[in-house]
C-alpha cells in the first residue's frame, strides 16, 4: 500500500502507461517508483472504470479514472517512498479497515484478496 501525497489517502501503487512499454511493464514501473519494490506481474484482477470515480489534480485536470489492476509477486520487499507516496507499506487483510482508502479502491483490493480466477469487469 502506499499514502498518496495528493489525497492523503492509502491506496495501491498506479500510474500511466509510457510510450514504447507493455501494461505489465508500467505495472512494474509504477510499482518500483512508488514503492521501491520490484516485482513480478502474473496475471490480472480486473478491469474498473467507475463514472463516480473522478480526480481532480492541482492543475485543473478533472478525470473519470479507469485502470486495470494486475496480480504481481514481490521479488524484493525494501519499502521507500516517493514523490507520490508519502508512506509505503506492507499490510495484513485485516488492517485494511483502519486505513482511510477510496471505496472504488477498496473495491479492487478485495477482488484481489478472494484469489479468484475470474477477471472482474466495472
Amino acid at each position: 500500500m502506499i499514502r498518496r501525497t495528493d489525497n492523503d489517502l492509502y491506496s495501491i501503487p498506479g500510474g500511466q502507461l509510457e510510450l514504447g512499454e507493455t501494461l505489465a511493464e508500467a505495472a512494474v514501473r509504477e510499482v518500483r517508483e512508488e514503492t521501491g519494490i520490484e516485482c513480478e506481474v502474473t496475471g490480472v484482477i480486473g478491469l474498473y472504470s467507475d463514472p463516480k470515480h473522478v480526480i481532480a489534480y492541482d492543475d485543473g485536470e478533472v478525470r473519470q479514472e479507469f485502470s486495470i489492476c494486475f496480480k504481481a509477486k514481490p521479488r524484493s520487499n525494501s519499502l521507500r517512498i516517493s514523490d507520490e507516496s508519502k508512506e509505503a507499506l506492507w499490510t495484513e487483510p485485516t488492517e485494511l479497515d483502519g486505513l482511510q482508502i477510496h471505496p472504488s479502491i477498496r473495491t479492487r483490493i478485495q477482488h484481489g484478496l478472494s484469489n479468484s480466477d475470474i477477471v472482474q469487469f466495472t
